[in-house]
């Protein structure tokens, strides 16, 4: 049975492990994903994932009295989605943990910093994941799309880098953005993107009235585009430090371009994969009560996706949301 990560969160004890599963929550996509778990009926666990992708859809029609309906049945294909181990390590001396902590509590900072980028990576992955390129990673929606009915504008370039190309062309955009809704099978309830394609969504907003402002559960300010909530995918992991470039999820190109992604969450359309899903995310705590004077701490993530129709995700590409860069 799927469960999602605010219902892992109530079966935690520890505060520290709340906290931590809270900076997963913090990003509006992995606060809704449902996580399938891969127990086996007859017991145990594995790290395959394996479900029935459909590949033709189901007809009907009418028959004479009399006489039958021409048999048609809906075609599935097998699909396997391999888990992925995910997260990352620190290490604290036990004077610093014990001693240091007028400031900060050094064993929860960098607990949730860690859970912050293993966050990071998990997002990453769910769009640029590609096991072709790293094996060590999982496949993305980016992959997924490529080629589909529902991957659009890939010729033409559709400027909305300016206010005054907003003004002029966030029709065409919003017209995009019904069409590539139409193929889908269902209307999203995500749409994902850079930070310039979110400003460039609250410009928007500021124009058509059925872009509006919303409180999540954390009670920070959300955008939606009808039922969709728009989100910031935010910066790979490890980058975005004080005087370095920022490296987004979602990249621009050189030219300023763009690909802004709408993506169903449910259960059969793009959902998460994990062992159990009681037990989503893992804290590995220092135990400082043993010897030696270092000692480690870990946050570790084991699961993917599985995006169980293409038609659940869309992807606008050549949006040009900065001026080329020099």
């Amino acid at each position: 049975m799927a469960i999602l990560l605010k219902d892992a969160q109530n079966l935690s004890q520890s505060k520290l492990t709340n906290k931590i599963v809270d900076e997963f929550r913090k990003c509006p996509l992995l606060d809704a994903i449902p996580f399938d778990n891969t127990v086996k009926p007859q017991g145990g666990k594995t790290l395959a994932y394996v479900f029935n992708k459909i590949t033709t859809q189901p007809k009907a029609g009418a028959r004479k009295i009399n006489g039958e309906y021409t048999s048609q049945e809906v075609k599935t294909t097998p699909e396997t989605v391999i888990l992925k181990v995910m997260g990352g390590s620190y290490e604290l001396d036990r004077v610093i943990a014990a001693d240091e902590k007028q400031v900060v509590d050094h064993v929860q900072f960098q607990s949730t910093q860690k859970a912050k980028a293993t966050r990071a990576y998990f997002l990453d992955q769910f769009i640029n994941g590609d096991v072709a390129v790293d094996a060590d990673g999982f496949d993305g929606i980016d992959k997924a799309v490529k080629g589909t009915i529902t991957e659009y504008n890939t010729d033409t370039v559709l400027d909305l880098s300016t206010s005054a190309a907003i003004d002029n062309n966030y029709k065409t955009f919003l017209y995009l953005l019904r069409r590539a809704e139409a193929k889908m099978v269902e209307k999203p309830t995500h749409y994902l993107m850079n930070s310039d394609m979110y400003a460039v969504f609250q410009t928007i907003a500021d124009r058509v009235p059925n872009i509006r402002y919303d409180k999540d559960a954390f009670g920070e300010d959300i955008i939606k585009y009808g039922k969709a909530v728009l989100v910031d995918m935010g910066d790979k992991p490890g980058t975005g430090a004080e005087n370095e470039e920022l490296n987004p999820i979602v990249a621009n190109s050189a030219t300023g371009e763009t690909t802004l992604y709408g993506v169903v969450i449910g259960e059969d359309k793009v959902h998460g994969v994990s062992p159990d899903g009681n037990d989503i995310i893992k804290h590995y705590y220092p135990d400082f009560k043993t010897a030696g004077a270092v000692k480690k701490g870990e946050v570790e993530m084991v699961g993917a996706i599985a995006v169980e129709t293409t038609r659940a995700v869309c992807a606008i590409r050549k949006l040009k949301v900065v001026e080329a860069q020099a």
